[in-house]
């Protein structure tokens, strides 16, 4: 199976990353993490990034906040699908960081998740694995019935207490 390759800007970042490792803890599928700075390490981000395909990965999750640029600076170094995920951070609750990782220019396209949405970077992750891989893919069919289940009985519960 192919790795998700994590990348962060900021150690910061880390409780939103850890939303996705357990996701893809929970689903079996092999991902490496890392922090590097499109601005502070931006060698190490080109690295990793440009030699993703070689070392196994078949998707990049970049999440950071503020400016944002991680995701763009992981997309303009490989042709793996890129999922952003933007980042709250202290000025404008994530509203900067999202728009700089939805808004990439033509050519050097992002997958942009919600602001802290690590478990949905993670979900998408997965899905685009699943394109070539059956068992994962049945995995996915497992997680989705079983979240619409938990839905249903909540469901009940509403319902029997507040129908009349």
């Amino acid at each position: 199976m192919k790795k998700v390759g994590i990348v962060m800007g900021s150690d910061s970042d880390l409780p939103i990353i850890e939303k996705a490792t357990d996701m893809l803890k929970a689903l079996e599928i092999p991902y490496e993490v890392h922090v590097y700075s499109a601005h502070r390490t931006p060698a190490e981000a080109k690295e990793f990034a440009s030699t993703a395909r070689e070392k196994g990965f078949g998707v990049m999750i970049a999440a950071a906040g503020m400016a944002a640029h991680l995701a763009g600076a992981v997309a303009a170094n490989t042709t793996l699908p890129v999922i952003g995920i933007p980042c709250k951070g202290p000025v404008l609750d994530g509203l900067d960081a999202l728009l700089s990782t939805v808004q990439m220019p033509t050519g050097i396209p992002v997958a942009t998740v919600a602001v802290n949405g690590g478990a949905n970077a993670a979900l998408l992750a997965a899905e685009i694995l699943a394109v070539e891989d059956s068992a994962l893919a049945a995995k996915l069919d497992v997680k989705r019935a079983s979240d619409a289940a938990k839905v249903l009985e909540k469901d009940r519960a509403v319902a029997e207490k507040l129908n009349v």
